[in-house]
Protein backbone atom coordinates (compact mmCIF):
# COMPACT_ATOMS: atom_id res chain seq x y z
CA UNK A 1 0.00 0.00 0.00
CA UNK A 2 1.42 3.52 -1.16
CA UNK A 3 2.19 5.39 2.65
CA UNK A 4 3.26 8.87 0.64
CA UNK A 5 2.30 11.58 2.73
CA UNK A 6 1.24 14.76 1.27
CA UNK A 7 -0.44 18.28 2.07
CA UNK A 8 -3.04 20.30 -0.03
CA UNK A 9 -3.88 23.66 0.04
CA UNK A 10 -6.40 25.60 -1.01
CA UNK A 11 -8.25 29.76 -1.01
CA UNK A 12 -11.00 27.83 0.25
CA UNK A 13 -11.49 24.41 1.61
CA UNK A 14 -13.75 22.77 1.48
CA UNK A 15 -16.18 24.64 -0.65
CA UNK A 16 -19.43 23.52 -2.02
CA UNK A 17 -18.88 25.08 -5.42
CA UNK A 18 -15.99 22.63 -5.53
CA UNK A 19 -17.01 19.56 -3.96
CA UNK A 20 -15.06 17.96 -6.40
CA UNK A 21 -11.43 18.80 -4.57
CA UNK A 22 -13.02 17.21 -1.80
CA UNK A 23 -13.87 14.11 -3.85
CA UNK A 24 -10.11 14.00 -5.49
CA UNK A 25 -8.72 14.14 -1.94
CA UNK A 26 -10.99 11.23 -0.59
CA UNK A 27 -10.00 9.34 -3.51
CA UNK A 28 -6.55 9.74 -2.80
CA UNK A 29 -6.66 8.41 0.27
CA UNK A 30 -8.74 5.33 -0.79
CA UNK A 31 -5.69 4.96 -2.88
CA UNK A 32 -3.59 4.90 0.14
CA UNK A 33 -2.41 7.90 0.81
CA UNK A 34 -2.12 10.36 3.58
CA UNK A 35 -3.57 13.58 2.78
CA UNK A 36 -3.29 16.89 4.93
CA UNK A 37 -5.54 19.44 4.25
CA UNK A 38 -5.06 23.66 4.91
CA UNK A 39 -7.47 26.32 3.48
CA UNK A 40 -6.30 30.32 3.41
CA UNK A 41 -10.46 31.33 4.11
CA UNK A 42 -12.45 29.58 6.47
CA UNK A 43 -15.26 27.50 4.38
CA UNK A 44 -18.59 29.15 4.51
CA UNK A 45 -22.03 27.60 3.60
CA UNK A 46 -20.75 24.64 6.30
CA UNK A 47 -24.44 24.25 7.27
CA UNK A 48 -25.33 22.76 4.02
CA UNK A 49 -22.40 20.76 3.31
CA UNK A 50 -22.59 16.95 3.72
CA UNK A 51 -21.46 15.25 6.68
CA UNK A 52 -17.93 14.32 5.60
CA UNK A 53 -17.27 17.55 4.50
CA UNK A 54 -18.37 19.24 7.39
CA UNK A 55 -16.12 16.86 9.67
CA UNK A 56 -13.21 17.11 6.54
CA UNK A 57 -13.82 20.88 7.56
CA UNK A 58 -13.34 20.61 11.23
CA UNK A 59 -9.94 18.63 10.58
CA UNK A 60 -8.47 21.22 8.25
CA UNK A 61 -6.30 23.95 9.08
CA UNK A 62 -7.60 27.54 8.91
CA UNK A 63 -4.75 29.68 8.68
CA UNK A 64 -6.81 32.95 8.81
CA UNK A 65 -8.37 31.86 12.02
CA UNK A 66 -5.33 31.79 14.13
CA UNK A 67 -4.59 33.85 16.83
CA UNK A 68 -2.18 36.70 17.01
CA UNK A 69 0.28 34.21 20.10
CA UNK A 70 0.06 31.23 17.20
CA UNK A 71 1.29 33.36 14.29
CA UNK A 72 3.81 34.73 16.00
CA UNK A 73 4.94 31.60 17.28
CA UNK A 74 4.85 29.54 13.63
CA UNK A 75 7.63 32.29 12.29
CA UNK A 76 9.95 32.18 15.70
CA UNK A 77 9.62 27.99 15.19
CA UNK A 78 10.42 29.22 11.56
CA UNK A 79 13.35 31.29 12.30
CA UNK A 80 14.81 28.69 14.50
CA UNK A 81 14.67 25.81 12.49
CA UNK A 82 16.60 27.82 9.63
CA UNK A 83 17.17 31.27 10.07
CA UNK A 84 19.02 31.72 6.63
CA UNK A 85 16.06 30.04 5.03
CA UNK A 86 13.79 32.14 7.01
CA UNK A 87 15.82 35.57 5.41
CA UNK A 88 15.66 34.05 2.23
CA UNK A 89 11.80 33.90 2.28
CA UNK A 90 11.39 37.10 3.72
CA UNK A 91 13.57 38.48 0.80
CA UNK A 92 10.99 36.44 -1.83
CA UNK A 93 8.21 37.93 -0.02
CA UNK A 94 10.23 41.73 -0.69
CA UNK A 95 9.94 40.92 -4.23
CA UNK A 96 6.40 40.87 -4.36
CA UNK A 97 6.23 44.31 -3.76
CA UNK A 98 8.02 44.73 -7.44
CA UNK A 99 6.38 42.31 -9.46
CA UNK A 100 3.18 40.38 -9.31
CA UNK A 101 0.59 41.88 -6.97
CA UNK A 102 2.89 44.48 -6.50
CA UNK A 103 0.95 45.27 -3.10
CA UNK A 104 2.78 45.66 0.11
CA UNK A 105 -0.73 44.81 2.35
CA UNK A 106 -0.88 41.25 -0.17
CA UNK A 107 3.30 40.88 0.44
CA UNK A 108 2.70 40.92 4.41
CA UNK A 109 -0.17 38.89 4.29
CA UNK A 110 1.52 35.94 1.83
CA UNK A 111 4.34 36.19 4.34
CA UNK A 112 2.83 35.69 7.00
CA UNK A 113 0.52 32.60 6.16
CA UNK A 114 3.69 30.83 4.88
CA UNK A 115 5.01 31.25 8.15
CA UNK A 116 1.98 30.04 9.38
CA UNK A 117 1.89 26.90 7.31
CA UNK A 118 5.43 25.86 7.56
CA UNK A 119 5.35 25.22 10.99
CA UNK A 120 2.13 23.00 10.54
CA UNK A 121 3.76 21.29 7.75
CA UNK A 122 6.79 20.20 10.22
CA UNK A 123 4.60 19.39 13.23
CA UNK A 124 3.51 16.91 10.47
CA UNK A 125 6.27 15.73 8.73
CA UNK A 126 5.44 16.56 5.19
CA UNK A 127 7.25 18.11 2.50
CA UNK A 128 4.90 18.61 -0.43
CA UNK A 129 1.90 20.81 -0.93
CA UNK A 130 -0.53 20.71 -3.56
CA UNK A 131 -2.43 23.96 -4.36
CA UNK A 132 -5.49 23.71 -6.51
CA UNK A 133 -6.12 26.57 -8.84
CA UNK A 134 -2.74 28.52 -9.35
CA UNK A 135 -4.04 31.53 -7.32
CA UNK A 136 -2.40 33.45 -4.56
CA UNK A 137 -2.20 30.58 -2.78
CA UNK A 138 0.47 29.18 -5.01
CA UNK A 139 2.59 32.43 -4.10
CA UNK A 140 1.98 31.52 -0.58
CA UNK A 141 3.54 27.77 -1.60
CA UNK A 142 6.89 29.24 -3.40
CA UNK A 143 7.45 31.59 -0.31
CA UNK A 144 7.42 28.14 1.77
CA UNK A 145 9.60 26.46 -1.42
CA UNK A 146 11.92 29.59 -1.14
CA UNK A 147 12.57 28.46 2.72
CA UNK A 148 13.67 25.12 1.78
CA UNK A 149 12.47 21.79 2.77
CA UNK A 150 9.19 21.57 1.02
CA UNK A 151 8.34 21.49 -2.85
CA UNK A 152 4.96 22.04 -4.12
CA UNK A 153 2.53 21.17 -7.43
CA UNK A 154 -0.22 22.68 -8.51
CA UNK A 155 -3.80 22.28 -10.46
CA UNK A 156 -4.69 24.87 -12.94
CA UNK A 157 -8.29 24.66 -14.49
CA UNK A 158 -8.27 27.93 -16.03
CA UNK A 159 -9.65 30.15 -17.89
CA UNK A 160 -9.41 33.16 -15.21
CA UNK A 161 -5.92 32.85 -14.67
CA UNK A 162 -4.62 33.15 -18.46
CA UNK A 163 -6.13 36.63 -18.00
CA UNK A 164 -3.47 37.68 -15.72
CA UNK A 165 -0.79 36.30 -16.10
CA UNK A 166 1.59 38.56 -15.18
CA UNK A 167 -0.35 40.09 -11.71
CA UNK A 168 -0.59 36.25 -11.13
CA UNK A 169 2.58 35.41 -11.86
CA UNK A 170 1.63 32.24 -13.19
CA UNK A 171 5.04 31.77 -15.51
CA UNK A 172 6.53 31.98 -11.86
CA UNK A 173 4.46 29.52 -10.55
CA UNK A 174 5.04 27.37 -13.26
CA UNK A 175 8.78 27.31 -13.20
CA UNK A 176 9.21 26.66 -9.47
CA UNK A 177 6.66 23.71 -9.14
CA UNK A 178 7.90 20.21 -9.12
CA UNK A 179 4.90 19.43 -11.21
CA UNK A 180 1.89 20.72 -13.12
CA UNK A 181 -1.56 19.03 -13.39
CA UNK A 182 -3.54 20.33 -16.43
CA UNK A 183 -7.39 19.60 -16.34
CA UNK A 184 -7.44 19.60 -20.34
CA UNK A 185 -5.50 20.20 -23.30
CA UNK A 186 -6.83 23.87 -23.61
CA UNK A 187 -4.99 24.35 -20.47
CA UNK A 188 -1.67 22.44 -20.97
CA UNK A 189 -1.85 24.91 -24.44
CA UNK A 190 -2.36 28.28 -22.48
CA UNK A 191 0.28 27.36 -19.99
CA UNK A 192 2.72 26.68 -22.62
CA UNK A 193 1.97 29.53 -24.01
CA UNK A 194 3.21 31.67 -21.13
CA UNK A 195 6.06 29.21 -20.27
CA UNK A 196 9.92 28.23 -21.24
CA UNK A 197 9.44 24.99 -24.12
CA UNK A 198 12.01 23.31 -21.68
CA UNK A 199 9.51 23.33 -18.91
CA UNK A 200 6.88 21.52 -20.75
CA UNK A 201 7.89 18.04 -19.58
CA UNK A 202 6.51 18.95 -16.12
CA UNK A 203 3.25 19.82 -17.14
CA UNK A 204 1.11 17.06 -17.47
CA UNK A 205 -2.74 16.03 -18.04
CA UNK A 206 -4.78 14.53 -15.64
CA UNK A 207 -8.62 15.65 -15.86
CA UNK A 208 -10.72 15.59 -13.28
CA UNK A 209 -14.03 13.21 -12.97
CA UNK A 210 -16.61 11.92 -11.18
CA UNK A 211 -17.27 8.61 -9.54
CA UNK A 212 -19.41 6.86 -11.61
CA UNK A 213 -20.72 4.42 -9.00
CA UNK A 214 -22.34 7.56 -7.03
CA UNK A 215 -23.45 9.55 -9.93
CA UNK A 216 -25.09 6.24 -11.31
CA UNK A 217 -27.73 6.69 -14.37
CA UNK A 218 -30.69 8.01 -13.05
CA UNK A 219 -34.03 6.62 -14.24
CA UNK A 220 -36.51 8.11 -16.34
CA UNK A 221 -38.19 10.98 -14.62
CA UNK A 222 -41.46 10.91 -16.06
CA UNK A 223 -42.06 14.75 -15.69
CA UNK A 224 -45.57 15.81 -17.24
CA UNK A 225 -43.77 18.97 -17.66
CA UNK A 226 -39.80 18.49 -18.98
CA UNK A 227 -37.32 19.52 -15.99
CA UNK A 228 -34.28 21.62 -17.40
CA UNK A 229 -31.51 21.91 -14.56
CA UNK A 230 -28.45 24.44 -14.37
CA UNK A 231 -26.35 23.73 -11.48
CA UNK A 232 -23.78 26.50 -10.70
CA UNK A 233 -22.85 29.95 -8.77
CA UNK A 234 -24.81 32.68 -9.75
CA UNK A 235 -21.80 34.88 -11.27
CA UNK A 236 -21.57 36.17 -14.69
CA UNK A 237 -18.95 33.76 -15.83
CA UNK A 238 -21.72 30.79 -15.60
CA UNK A 239 -23.81 32.57 -18.35
CA UNK A 240 -27.36 32.03 -16.35
CA UNK A 241 -28.75 35.40 -17.78
CA UNK A 242 -28.13 34.06 -21.37
CA UNK A 243 -29.88 31.32 -19.99
CA UNK A 244 -32.88 32.87 -19.30
CA UNK A 245 -33.34 34.93 -21.98
CA UNK A 246 -33.37 31.68 -24.13
CA UNK A 247 -36.12 30.31 -21.77
CA UNK A 248 -37.85 33.58 -22.33
CA UNK A 249 -37.66 33.15 -26.52
CA UNK A 250 -38.93 29.42 -25.78
CA UNK A 251 -41.46 30.09 -23.36
CA UNK A 252 -42.79 32.92 -26.73
CA UNK A 253 -42.69 30.13 -28.62
CA UNK A 254 -45.10 28.14 -26.40
CA UNK A 255 -43.03 25.51 -25.20
CA UNK A 256 -43.86 23.84 -21.60
CA UNK A 257 -40.55 23.57 -19.03
CA UNK A 258 -39.49 24.37 -15.82
CA UNK A 259 -36.13 25.27 -14.99
CA UNK A 260 -34.58 25.39 -12.06
CA UNK A 261 -31.18 26.89 -10.91
CA UNK A 262 -28.86 25.64 -8.22
CA UNK A 263 -26.12 27.81 -6.99
CA UNK A 264 -25.76 31.59 -4.58
CA UNK A 265 -23.51 34.27 -6.21
CA UNK A 266 -23.64 37.74 -6.96
CA UNK A 267 -25.62 37.54 -9.57
CA UNK A 268 -28.60 36.15 -7.98
CA UNK A 269 -30.54 39.61 -7.36
CA UNK A 270 -30.44 40.68 -11.09
CA UNK A 271 -31.52 37.09 -12.59
CA UNK A 272 -34.41 37.36 -10.30
CA UNK A 273 -35.20 40.49 -11.30
CA UNK A 274 -34.66 39.12 -14.85
CA UNK A 275 -37.45 36.36 -13.89
CA UNK A 276 -39.94 38.67 -12.89
CA UNK A 277 -40.12 41.52 -15.59
CA UNK A 278 -40.06 38.61 -17.74
CA UNK A 279 -43.33 37.07 -15.89
CA UNK A 280 -41.25 33.92 -15.68
CA UNK A 281 -41.91 33.02 -11.79
CA UNK A 282 -43.91 30.29 -12.50
CA UNK A 283 -40.99 28.57 -14.75
CA UNK A 284 -37.99 29.10 -12.87
CA UNK A 285 -37.17 28.21 -9.90
CA UNK A 286 -34.12 29.27 -7.55
CA UNK A 287 -32.56 27.29 -4.76
CA UNK A 288 -29.67 28.88 -3.56
CA UNK A 289 -26.52 27.09 -2.05
CA UNK A 290 -27.14 23.51 -1.75
CA UNK A 291 -24.87 20.55 -0.44
CA UNK A 292 -23.83 17.74 -2.66
CA UNK A 293 -25.96 15.31 -1.62
CA UNK A 294 -29.71 17.18 -2.28
CA UNK A 295 -27.90 18.50 -5.30
CA UNK A 296 -27.96 14.93 -6.56
CA UNK A 297 -31.61 14.79 -5.96
CA UNK A 298 -32.18 17.60 -8.59
CA UNK A 299 -29.99 15.57 -11.08
CA UNK A 300 -32.60 12.55 -10.91
CA UNK A 301 -35.20 14.52 -11.33
CA UNK A 302 -33.76 16.77 -14.58
CA UNK A 303 -34.53 15.64 -18.32
CA UNK A 304 -32.11 18.50 -19.51
CA UNK A 305 -28.98 19.73 -18.15
CA UNK A 306 -28.44 23.07 -19.23
CA UNK A 307 -24.69 25.46 -18.89
CA UNK A 308 -24.54 28.17 -20.95
CA UNK A 309 -20.81 29.45 -19.48
CA UNK A 310 -18.70 31.93 -20.95
CA UNK A 311 -15.84 30.92 -19.11
CA UNK A 312 -14.88 27.35 -17.95
CA UNK A 313 -11.88 25.40 -17.41
CA UNK A 314 -13.64 21.64 -17.92
CA UNK A 315 -16.89 21.65 -15.70
CA UNK A 316 -17.23 19.33 -13.29
CA UNK A 317 -21.55 19.75 -13.09
CA UNK A 318 -21.61 18.81 -16.02
CA UNK A 319 -19.28 15.36 -15.94
CA UNK A 320 -21.94 14.78 -13.31
CA UNK A 321 -25.08 15.20 -15.08
CA UNK A 322 -23.25 13.17 -18.33
CA UNK A 323 -22.23 10.54 -15.40
CA UNK A 324 -26.28 10.25 -14.68
CA UNK A 325 -27.27 9.79 -18.02
CA UNK A 326 -29.01 13.42 -18.52
CA UNK A 327 -28.11 15.13 -21.80
CA UNK A 328 -26.30 18.07 -21.59
CA UNK A 329 -26.41 21.48 -23.45
CA UNK A 330 -23.82 24.43 -23.11
CA UNK A 331 -21.11 26.27 -25.06
CA UNK A 332 -18.39 25.76 -27.37
CA UNK A 333 -15.85 27.08 -24.81
CA UNK A 334 -12.35 26.24 -23.43
CA UNK A 335 -12.31 22.91 -22.42
CA UNK A 336 -15.64 21.64 -22.94
CA UNK A 337 -15.56 20.37 -26.63
CA UNK A 338 -13.21 18.11 -24.77
CA UNK A 339 -15.81 16.61 -22.63
CA UNK A 340 -18.58 17.07 -24.88
CA UNK A 341 -18.81 16.04 -28.85
CA UNK A 342 -21.57 18.03 -30.20
CA UNK A 343 -24.35 16.04 -31.15
CA UNK A 344 -22.63 12.86 -29.99
CA UNK A 345 -22.94 12.96 -26.49
CA UNK A 346 -23.99 16.58 -25.98
CA UNK A 347 -24.85 19.84 -27.50
CA UNK A 348 -22.76 22.81 -27.86
CA UNK A 349 -23.91 26.09 -28.41
CA UNK A 350 -22.09 29.56 -29.15
CA UNK A 351 -21.01 31.51 -26.24
CA UNK A 352 -23.22 34.37 -25.77
CA UNK A 353 -25.66 33.70 -28.40
CA UNK A 354 -29.41 33.20 -26.62
CA UNK A 355 -31.15 32.22 -29.82
CA UNK A 356 -28.63 29.42 -30.25
CA UNK A 357 -28.89 28.48 -26.98
CA UNK A 358 -33.07 28.58 -26.95
CA UNK A 359 -32.58 25.85 -30.56
CA UNK A 360 -30.11 23.31 -29.23
CA UNK A 361 -32.75 23.41 -26.18
CA UNK A 362 -35.92 22.99 -28.56
CA UNK A 363 -34.13 20.10 -29.97
CA UNK A 364 -33.36 18.56 -27.27
CA UNK A 365 -36.73 18.73 -25.94
CA UNK A 366 -38.78 17.94 -28.62
CA UNK A 367 -36.93 15.02 -29.42
CA UNK A 368 -36.61 12.12 -26.73
CA UNK A 369 -34.92 9.52 -28.85
CA UNK A 370 -31.91 12.10 -28.86
CA UNK A 371 -32.39 12.65 -25.46
CA UNK A 372 -31.59 9.25 -25.06
CA UNK A 373 -28.94 9.33 -27.15
CA UNK A 374 -26.89 11.76 -25.51
CA UNK A 375 -27.76 10.72 -22.34
CA UNK A 376 -26.28 7.59 -22.82
CA UNK A 377 -23.09 8.39 -25.07
CA UNK A 378 -22.59 11.04 -22.55
CA UNK A 379 -22.22 8.40 -19.47
CA UNK A 380 -20.39 5.80 -21.78
CA UNK A 381 -17.49 8.96 -22.09
CA UNK A 382 -17.65 10.35 -18.74
CA UNK A 383 -17.08 6.48 -17.57
CA UNK A 384 -14.38 6.17 -19.93
CA UNK A 385 -12.37 9.40 -19.96
CA UNK A 386 -13.58 11.27 -16.36
CA UNK A 387 -13.57 8.55 -14.21
CA UNK A 388 -12.12 10.09 -11.03
CA UNK A 389 -10.65 7.11 -9.71
CA UNK A 390 -8.97 5.94 -12.82
CA UNK A 391 -7.37 9.84 -13.27
CA UNK A 392 -6.81 9.89 -9.69
CA UNK A 393 -4.08 7.35 -9.56
CA UNK A 394 -2.18 9.19 -12.14
CA UNK A 395 -2.07 11.70 -9.36
CA UNK A 396 -0.86 9.34 -7.34
CA UNK A 397 1.95 8.14 -9.92
CA UNK A 398 3.02 12.16 -10.05
CA UNK A 399 2.92 12.17 -6.23
CA UNK A 400 5.53 9.67 -6.05
CA UNK A 401 7.48 11.37 -8.28
CA UNK A 402 7.56 13.92 -6.57
CA UNK A 403 8.35 12.59 -2.98
CA UNK A 404 10.35 10.11 -4.21
CA UNK A 405 8.51 7.43 -2.91
CA UNK A 406 8.75 3.99 -4.91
Amino acid sequence: MNTNTIAYLCSEYPAVSHTFIHREIESLRQAGMTVHTATIRNPSHVDVMTKAEQEEADRTLKVLSQPVPKIVMSHLHCIRQHPAGYLRMAVAASRLLFTGPKNPVKAAAYFIEAGILLEWLHGIGVTHLHEHFANPTAIVAMLMQSYGGVTYSTSVHGPDIFYSVDSSMLAEKISSARFVRCISHYCQSQIMRISEAHEWGKLHIVRCGVDPELFDARRDPGNDVPELLCVGRLVPAKGQHILLQACRQLRKEGLKFHLTLVGDGPDRRSLEQFVAVNGLESMVTFTGALGQDRVRRYYDSADLFVLASFAEGVPVVLMEAMAKEIPVVSTRITGIPELIEHGEDGLLSRPGDAEDLAGNIRMALQDAVLRQKLGKAGREKVVAQYNQHRNNADMVHLFNQATGVS
